[in-house]
Formats: structure tokens, C-alpha cells, sequence
């Protein structure tokens, strides 16, 4: 059981650290072809199912005529909860 808790544990924190490269890498001009954009594309696949269920309830915060997402912040903030309450268990 420590095991299977611990394996869950590590998944849930290689999928914060994919949330956070994520966020890293929409601050970095991307052209096609590139590592950067194609790693960004590997982390957009993996995480955005997640984080479309944020956005349901949270829409990107609109500045003019840019806009602030905020779901991969409310995703991670869930993920930062849920790490300890799978440790106690």
C-alpha cells in the first residue's frame, strides 16, 4: 500500500512540475519545428485536459486586449492540496 501511495505521489508531482514547464514555456516566443515548441505541445496534450476543467468554471481574466489564464494556477493550487491528503492516507 506505501508503495502504490508513493507511485502516486510521484505522478501527481511530475504532473505539477508539467503544469509549471507549461506556464514557463507560453512566456517564450515558439516557432514551429523547434525543441521549445515541440515540448510545449508534448505539455499543452498532457495538461490541458485537466486544466479545460478549470477553465469551465474560470474564464481567462480579460486586460484589454490581452487575457490572463488562471487555471493553471487554480490546477496546481488542487494538486498542491491533494499531495498531502494522499500522504496521510
Amino acid at each position: 500500500m506505501i508503495l502504490l501511495q508513493d507511485i502516486v505521489i510521484k505522478a501527481l508531482q511530475i504532473y505539477s512540475l508539467a503544469i509549471f514547464g507549461r506556464i514557463l514555456l507560453s512566456w517564450v516566443p515558439l516557432r514551429s519545428g523547434t525543441l521549445p515548441y515541440r515540448l510545449y505541445s508534448i505539455l499543452y496534450d498532457v495538461t490541458e485536459p485537466y486544466l479545460r476543467v478549470f477553465r469551465r468554471f474560470l474564464p481567462p481574466v480579460r486586460f484589454g486586449n490581452a487575457a490572463l489564464d488562471l487555471s493553471p494556477v487554480v490546477g496546481l493550487a488542487v494538486l498542491f492540496i491533494v499531495q498531502p491528503l494522499v500522504a496521510s492516507l
